[in-house]
């Protein structure tokens, strides 16, 4: 019963549901897109349509960890495993026909353009980021590979909890065309404040994961995310002091991203919306300039290592910093 109710209150949040455990939601960015409103940073980074982006989770109420600044309902998680899981081209067929309902509205309203809203209804590009953690899903490898028999880009975001999964993809050449790890806080102590994890290991599990992201190079485009949250300095309780952006989180950040030696490293500033609004304010949210100076002074860290600021999007407060040439910043193929 109790997952029944948390369906509904997805699907009123215009989540487009798919079998038991997966389920696609249309981004700002997307409408955005389709009324020639700007493109998401993903789009001016990495040359992706963001307008044939389609928001992906197959792990819809699975997850260890209870974020402190993740915008989703913690609530809604139901366990680490995913129960009865669909078979891959259902829910690819699924996502793809789930978020045409979504987008339906578009195809009459006079600030879309045309030809987008008819390239919008064939995705050409799949990012597990929406909810949940991806990589719970059983039979994840199997559907990056049909997503890629079909021209798909793909895109996956862990929180790197189950490097034993990323292994058995680079075995089996699953990867994604994208692997990004979120990495959130800079030590253990922060991590188990913050992480809020069900495993016990979890701090150990994602620097296995780092590790293993190092010895991806050549078989995947590798990014690091970092998802910042300043001080809120009129709260003085321990939400409102929590941060992972002071100067003594550059270094401890630093030791960690050279240990996975991602080809991207992706500096965003948190974003008060959804269920994080309860947890965490507006307040905590750092500008623009506060995350560039931020990324400022982890490139200056890494230089020697041949990492530069390559690209920034001020309204998405997100800076890029990369080790690779420009040219081969933009996706080629899936």
């Amino acid at each position: 019963m109790e997952l029944e109710s948390f369906r509904k209150k997805l699907k009123k949040q215009k989540y487009g549901l798919v079998g038991n455990h997966s389920a696609v939601q249309v981004c700002q960015w997307t409408k955005n897109s389709l009324n020639n409103n700007g493109d998401c940073w993903k789009s001016k980074f990495y040359g992706v349509d963001s307008h044939r982006c389609c928001q992906t989770s197959v792990s819809l109420f699975n997850c260890e960890n209870k974020c402190l600044h993740c915008w989703r309902n913690t609530d809604y998680t139901i366990s680490n495993e995913v129960e009865n899981p669909g078979d891959p081209k259902e829910l690819i067929d699924g996502l793809i026909d789930e978020r045409k309902r979504l987008l339906n509205g578009y195809g009459g309203n006079v600030k879309t353009s045309k030809k987008k809203f008819q390239e919008a209804l064939k995705p050409n590009f799949f990012t597990f980021s929406l909810t949940g953690e991806a990589t719970l899903y059983p039979r994840l490898g199997e559907m990056i590979e049909e997503l890629r028999k079909r021209k798909i880009i793909t895109f996956l975001v862990t929180n790197g909890l189950n490097p034993e999964r990323i292994r058995e993809l680079a075995k089996r050449k699953q990867l994604p065309t994208q692997f990004t790890i979120s990495l959130n806080t800079s030590n253990k102590s922060l991590y188990d404040l913050w992480h809020r994890s069900s495993k016990q290991d979890a701090w150990k599990k994602l620097n296995e994961c780092l590790s293993l992201m190092k010895k991806l190079k050549g078989k995947t485009r590798r990014a690091i995310r970092l998802n910042l949250v300043k001080k809120d300095l009129e709260d003085k309780g321990f939400i409102g002091q929590l941060s992972n952006m002071e100067d003594i989180h550059v270094k401890e950040y630093v030791k960690l991203i050279l240990k996975a030696a991602p080809d991207f490293i992706h500096v965003d500033g948190f974003k008060s919306i959804g269920s994080a609004r309860e947890r965490m304010s507006w307040r905590k949210m750092p500008n623009f300039n506060e995350v560039k100076e931020f990324a400022e002074k982890l490139q200056k860290e890494l230089k020697s290592k041949g990492y530069k600021i390559m690209g920034e999007e001020k309204r998405s407060a997100v800076v890029l910093i990369s080790n690779k040439k420009r040219n081969e910043l933009k996706i080629n193929k899936p």
